[in-house]
Formats: structure tokens, sequence, C-alpha cells
């Protein structure tokens, strides 16, 4: 019996035949069908990458409540969570639109076809005809090249990450609903307009500014946003003497915040790889591929050169720093990742991002700038040089990338800065001094975030505070 059925399986050869012939018919496909792959190929590339962008969200909270006093570890988790919440609801029901509808020079049309963003006639109607047992994509819907709201999705999580990067520059001083209140005006407005500028092909897209996945468009912009908030509220109780000296605040969890910068530095492959916007296409998957090597050795080269000069301008070797440097070299590249000539200059980006952010870390100190993870170190000054590095790699010129830096951070920085006033003045943006010694935590949440520990109040920052007040 087996002999007969073995006899009857197709041979090595047969089987060869076969798989060509598979191979042939997949490629002699109808237009249709190779059409209806791509824009499923697509749809799904958007989402993956989103997912991965969005978990960058997760890094944020972990290197922020790693490195703020245990005191106030669950607000920034609070505000972490709340800002991803109001910038998912803002940007379908406004911010998209403002950024990508009929853009006129700076500013696209909200309310366009309705009410927030949603899928597109040609989809519902799709859907509609499924229920009805129809199955054929329309061209219509095949003609965007993927799901409308796939789309949607990927440039959202991007806004929130813009977000995030306000949230740990202001940590430990600012209360929640004052804090919240400048994420909407964010992420409704300010966000929205400088991508209608540039990814909405507004007025810098038309002078040839290049920005790929965001150097200045996400992380200038929120260290723009950032450095005005900081400098409106003022430092940290006791952060300065009065001699000039810094007051250390170790981190309360450094694993928590190496955690946290991997975890960025894995999101990163989507921030930067998913920029290429589709994957159906072998030559787009090249360029996916060669954008991903360059991130990965930029942020590796930002570790290093923080790890080799550390000692030299802070005095010490600091892990932060270098956590930091990460970032940088992240942060540096992002503008332009997608060259695939002269990989080492990858390296060279990310390695002056790191030694800029290091720089800034102690500048910022002596200008008594109180940023507690220094966010705008590493995603302002590295976006700016990143944005000004894409001259290198790309043909543009200079005084364009130059020109717009000044303008996103002319306009980001004012709109914010009367943001965070209007805020200050309405609401309040200052916690109390009482506040702040025992902790948003208690104060605000009512919880302890480590309840099996005891916590010490240091009393020689507050005590040199009060003298200071009298």
């Amino acid at each position: 019996m087996f002999p007969t059925i073995r006899n009857k399986l197709p041979n090595k050869t047969t089987l060869r035949v076969l798989t060509v012939t598979g191979l042939l018919c997949f490629v002699a496909l109808p237009i249709s069908a190779t059409s209806d792959f791509g824009y499923v190929f697509n749809s799904f590339s958007f989402l993956i990458w989103g997912v991965l962008v969005m978990w960058m969200c997760a890094g944020f909270t972990m290197l922020e409540s790693g490195t703020v006093r245990t005191k106030n570890a669950s607000v920034i988790c609070l505000k972490n969570l709340g800002l991803f919440s109001i910038a998912c609801i803002t940007y379908y029901i406004i911010g998209y639109d403002l950024m990508y509808t009929e853009v006129w020079h700076f500013i696209g049309k909200p309310f366009t076809n309705g009410f927030g963003h949603g899928p597109s006639p040609a989809e519902v109607a799709l859907i509609a005809e499924s229920a009805d047992g129809v199955t054929t994509t329309s061209p219509e819907v095949l003609k965007n090249q993927k799901a409308t709201m796939s789309d949607w999705f990927f440039q959202m999580v991007f806004v929130a990450t813009t977000a995030s990067i306000v949230s740990g520059a202001l940590a430990e001083r600012v209360r929640l609903w004052s804090f919240f209140a400048f994420i909407f005006v964010l992420v409704s407005f300010i966000y929205p307009v400088v991508g209608a500028l540039t990814w909405g092909g507004g007025y810098l897209t038309e002078l040839g500014f290049v920005d790929f996945a965001g150097s200045t468009i996400v992380h200038s912009t929120g260290g723009w946003a950032a450095l005005a908030g900081v400098l409106i509220v003022g430092p940290r109780i006791g952060k300065f003497r009065k001699n000039g000296t810094v007051h250390p605040t170790p981190p309360s969890n450094v694993p928590l915040v190496t955690l946290g910068v991997l975890i960025l530095w894995l999101g990163w492959m989507g921030f930067n790889g998913g920029s290429v916007l589709f994957l159906d296409t072998p030559l787009q998957a090249t360029i996916m591929s060669n954008v991903i090597a360059n991130t990965v050795m930029a942020g590796a080269a930002g570790v290093l050169t923080v790890m080799v000069l550390s000692k030299v301008i802070l005095g010490r070797m600091s892990l932060l720093a270098v956590l930091n440097g990460a970032i940088a070299g992240l942060v540096a590249i992002t503008a332009a990742p997608n060259f695939h000539e002269m990989i080492w200059l990858a390296i060279v980006i990310g390695a002056v991002g790191g030694f800029l952010c290091l720089v800034s870390m102690r500048l910022f100190d002596a200008m008594k700038i109180d940023d507690v993870v220094s966010a705008i170190p590493a995603h302002l000054v590295a976006g700016i040089w990143g944005t000004m590095a894409v001259c290198f790699t790309n043909d543009v010129a200079v005084w364009v990338q130059f020109f717009g830096i000044v303008v996103v951070g002319a306009f980001t920085f004012v709109v914010s800065w009367i943001a965070w006033y209007l805020i200050d003045l309405i609401f309040g943006l200052r916690i109390s001094a009482e506040t702040e010694e025992l902790g948003q935590d208690m104060t605000e949440l009512g919880i302890e975030t480590y309840p099996e520990f005891v916590q010490v109040i240091d009393h020689e920052m507050y005590a040199e505070e009060t003298e200071q007040t009298r």
C-alpha cells in the first residue's frame, strides 16, 4: 500500500517545476491583483511601524519616571498616558486636516469631509459592499495606495512623540491640568501648522526644505515648546545654589531610565524606517533597510562619543549623559537617514549630535535652565544639527535648511511662550513649594509610587531656598 501511494507523490523535479510555475503565475498576476497586494502591504506596514512609534511613549514614560525623584514618578506615568490620549483625539478631530487637507502655504482646512478624519467614501463603500457579498476592491480605494486610517494612525503617533518631549523637561514642578492644557494647544495647533509648512506641502516644502522623519518637525518642535515652558516656570526649588553650583538630583531608578532609552531606540526603527512610507517595491525595501542601518549606527556613535568625552566635559563618566548621547545621535540622523552612499556619514552625524548634546547639558546648567531629563539638549540642539547635516547627504541649499529651522523655531517658541504665559495667568503653572517638597504623587494623586520606601526630605536644599525667599 505505502509504495503505491509514494509512487503517486510528485518527485523533486516535479516539485521544482510546480514552484517555478507558481512564481511565474504570481509575476504574471493581473495589475489589479498586484495593486491589491501593494495596498494591503503598505497599509500593514503603516500599522506595524506606527505601533513601534507608539511604543516610544512607553520609552518616554520609563525614561522620565526613572529620572525624577520617586515622589513624582506616578504623575509622570499619568502625564504620558494623558498626553497620548489628548494627541489621539485632537489629531482625529482637527490636527490631521490642519496638517494635510488642502494646505494653503502654512495651514490646511479642517472639517472638509465632515467631522474628524475618517475613512474615504470609497473605503466606506467597499466595506458596505462586502456585507452584500461583493469583495472586489474598487480603483478608487487602490488609488490611495494604503488605507486612510492606517496613514492617520502612523501620523498621529508622531504627534504624541512631540508632546512627550515636553513632559520630561518640565517635570516635578508643573501642575497636572496646566500641563495638559498646553499639550492640547501643542497637538491641536502648533504641531499641525509646523507639519503643514513642511510635510503637508506648505511654504517650506515649496522652498525645498528637507526633513525626512522629523529632526525639526517633531524633535525640535518639542524642544522649542519645552524651552519656552522651562523659562517661564523656572527651575525646581534648590536646584541651583547661591554659589552657582548645581544641586544634584540623581535619578530614582537608573535601570528604568536605561530601559526607557532602549525602548526609544527600538521605536526609532519605526520612526525612521516607517517614514519611507511605502513598502511594495524592491526599491522601497532597499531604502528602508538603509534607513534603519543608518539610524542604528548614528545612535551607537552618539553613545560612544559621550562615553569618551563625558569625563573631559563633565569631570566624570556619566551614564545619564551617555543615554542622552544615544537619543541625540538618533535625533540627529532623523532628518535624513535615507542616503545610500558614504554610509559612514551616519556615524559622523550621530557622533556630532552626541557631542553637542553633552556640551549643551553643561551649558544649560551654567545658564540655570532646569531641564530634568535633558530633553532640550537631546531633541532641540541635536535636532538643529541633524537638520543642517542634511546638506551633506542631500542636494539642498544650506540657507533653505537654516531658514526652515528659524521659521519653525520662531513660530513654535513664540506661540508656546504665549500659551504657557496665558495658562499661567489663568490657571497657574507652578505647584506650591509644599507640594514640590512632598511630591506631586501624594498631593495630586494621593498615591506613593514605591510605598515600601520611606520618603526622605532633602532639608539642605529646601532650607537654602527658604533663606532666599525671606
